[in-house]
């Protein structure tokens, strides 16, 4: 059996739609929301099965991987995120690169060298990383009305992958990606995908708005803290509202939080755009909690948590 396993958010997306482009390949879909990293739970692996992993901490997902190594599986594993001791085996090839400045869509746009970039800046905006897209988009001399619709396609992509289930999106992300895998060029997808990226960006631009009404429980010289109500538009918007305030304050540390029907948190967390540190430290702390070290959360924070989880982020950023 072949599977492609991926994160539900751009990056995951654009990466699979890279590397389906230069490697055409039917693989049973395994994907989710954005925070369902765990993937490999989902799958009863066996010998001589092909797995590409692209976008999902190794590190969450170690034990299923050393399992299936064992069992005979091949893996072909890309990633950005916090990846612990790397497995050395034989049926194991790694792209890992947690640098602040690039994401899984960049590392396999490198390994490619380049033959699908427009799907590589797409899902580089989409992760916050303006910089690097902006970088490797001013190598290809793309227009800037180009660039823009590549800035809100990843923005909305990455959007539709927030919330606490499937029923929260706007599109289930295995659904999403194979409308998009379908083209070459992620313009072409928005020049023949009106009704989609209509209800992508019609969804972005309400829930962006009701957030922006939003007061900081917590304001300080270095951090602010908000939380949202227990809403679906609250947890489908918490990722890039985050951003949008990373990119509004970019000396400041962000924390956006939102009920969740277990009645605790889901926390995101954004370093200073101007100092991409110590997110995935402070949130690996916390048993559900990983990512980057410019962007990265918490599954589950309980209720009575959160001033010390408050004083902790405070702390972290004060130095």
């Amino acid at each position: 059996m072949y599977y492609d396993i991926f994160n539900g958010d751009a990056d995951g997306i654009c990466a699979l739609i890279q590397l389906r482009l230069a490697q055409p390949l039917e693989a049973t879909l395994i994907t989710g929301i954005k925070r369902d990293i765990q993937l490999l739970k989902k799958i009863n692996v066996q010998a001589g099965d092909q797995l590409t992993v692209l976008d999902i901490s190794m590190q969450k997902n170690i034990e299923q991987l050393k399992s299936s190594l064992e069992n005979g599986a091949t893996f072909f594993y890309a990633d950005h995120h916090q990846a612990g001791d790397i497995p050395l085996h034989a049926n194991l090839t790694t792209l890992i690169d947690t640098s602040s400045d690039t994401c899984t869509s960049l590392i396999i746009n490198q390994h490619l060298q380049g033959q699908f970039p427009l799907w590589a800046i797409t899902a580089a905006f989409g992760d916050n990383l303006h910089a690097s897209a902006e970088h490797l988009a001013a190598s290809m001399q793309i227009s800037t009305e180009t660039l823009d619709q590549l800035k809100n396609l990843g923005t909305y992509v990455n959007y539709n992958g927030y919330g606490s289930c499937l029923a929260d999106l706007h599109f289930a992300p295995n659904k999403l990606y194979l409308e998009m895998a379908a083209y070459t060029s992620p313009i072409d997808f928005i020049a023949n995908n009106q009704l989609i990226y209509q209800q992508l960006e019609n969804g972005y631009l309400e829930d962006m708005h009701l957030a922006d009404q939003v007061q900081a429980e917590y304001s300080g010289e270095n951090c602010a803290v908000f939380i949202l109500p227990d809403q679906a538009w609250a947890r489908r918007v918490s990722g890039v509202f985050s951003n949008a305030l990373a990119n509004q304050y970019p000396d400041r540390a962000h924390s956006v939080l939102t009920f969740t029907p277990d009645n605790d948190y889901q926390v995101s967390v954004r370093s200073p755009l101007n100092n991409k540190t110590k997110a995935d430290e402070l949130c690996a702390s916390y048993p559900t909690g990983g990512g980057r070290s410019a962007a990265a959360g918490i599954n589950h924070l309980a209720t009575e948590n959160l001033n010390l989880f408050i004083e902790k982020f405070a702390k972290t950023y004060a130095e």
